[in-house]
């Protein structure tokens, strides 16, 4: 498959249908593709109080990093949260023929926990996972998730089966990441990851490619807008429109609630407080302009985003989006995979490996 380049007209764009093959093929996209409607959570809280809104019981807790993994097993971006994360050095046995038929039924990666200090002192906590390469992929995770979610885990598996090193973390406030969590917190998250990124580089490493889910998809775009020291972008259902989205979390009348009050407290049906959206938080997300973001990227860095077509969670119209304003762009759209890829998590591996490997 050709990749686009920075003296492209027109960059490259692909719906990927299901099939048994390990590599999808590559169809032409058709104009009248759109997502699912949104869900929204709002509809259904009974009457919660104005500065708060009822969320299912399985959300987890989140405030501040405390190194204790959450007791759910579900993510509030509806990621399946895969925990125990190796302390220490360790040589561990995987089976990659999951994600990767074609390879040896196990190989060995040793897995290795650091803590990287971030500019404001907070510690950073990631597992290297050591494929022989000397070039890492750094993988973000999405919100209110971790660096072991089944969408990261699942394609750290696949890039570590290619002889590809990767190095995933937790970002400051989120999973075992010291911090405060912050309901907006792109710029800062953006941030960690540059912090992150000079780390490695003082280790010798280079940084292959930086990949991120959900929202993490749209901290290596602003990522990409602002430094230029990573020439591949891979963006999995990120957010183009982030004033969308914001009524199914908290509610039609967020702004209203805000304004009086000066803060949201999202809460579980029994009542324990998961999140506080703060105003100040709030405003870090709206006045974020992802189109500005895009039109900045260097042209000669290579994103690609991938997108399911039944995402109800970030509709597919954002995919198009991202690709309507980043100069050297591909876009795949998966065929009816969802936000977490749950069923299509082969066509997702397949299709960022191949990225990451081509040159």
């Amino acid at each position: 498959m050709a990749v686009s380049t920075s003296t492209s007209t027109l960059p490259l764009l692909f719906l990927h249908r299901s099939t048994t093959s390990p590599n999808p093929t590559a169809l032409s996209f058709p104009s009248s593709l759109r997502a699912s409607p949104l869900r929204s959570r709002a509809a259904a809280a009974a009457s919660p109080p104005a500065e708060t809104l009822d969320l299912p019981s399985d959300t987890p807790p989140v405030g501040e990093g405390t190194g204790i993994p959450m007791l759910s097993s579900i993510g509030d971006d509806g990621e399946q949260l895969l925990f125990g994360a190796t302390a220490g050095k360790e040589t561990v046995p995987r089976a990659c023929a999951q994600l990767r038929p074609s390879f040896s039924d196990s190989f060995n990666v040793s897995q290795e926990k650091i803590v990287i200090m971030n500019r404001y002192g907070e510690k950073l906590v990631g597992v290297l996972h050591e494929a022989g390469s000397k070039d890492i992929v750094v993988l973000c995770h999405g919100f209110r998730s971790s660096k072991e979610s089944r969408t990261i885990m699942g394609l750290t598996d696949a890039l570590t089966s290619e002889k590809i090193s990767v190095f995933c973390f937790d970002f400051s406030g989120n999973g075992e990441s010291e911090g405060t969590f912050q309901y907006g917190n792109y710029y800062k998250e953006v941030q960690d990851l540059h912090d992150v990124i000079q780390h490695l580089k003082d280790q010798k490493r280079d940084t292959r490619a930086i990949a991120g889910h959900s929202k993490g998809g749209d901290v290596v775009i602003i990522y990409a807008s602002m430094y230029q020291d990573v020439s591949r972008i891979i963006n999995m259902s990120g957010r183009f429109d982030l004033k969308r989205g914001i009524a199914d979390r908290l509610g039609n009348d967020y702004m209203e609630r805000i304004n009086q009050h000066g803060f949201i407290d999202v809460r579980q049906k029994k009542g324990q407080s998961i999140y506080r959206v703060t105003k100040e938080s709030l405003m870090d997300r709206l006045k974020i302009d992802m189109q500005s973001a895009c039109m900045s990227i260097d042209p000669y860095c290579r994103v690609l985003t991938v997108h399911g077509s039944d995402d109800d969670v970030v509709p597919s119209e954002d995919a198009i989006e991202f690709h309507k304003y980043i100069s050297n762009h591909e876009l795949h759209i998966i065929e009816g995979a969802d936000h977490r890829y749950s069923s299509h998590q082969l066509e997702l591996a397949n299709i960022v490996v191949k990225f990451a490997r081509s040159g």
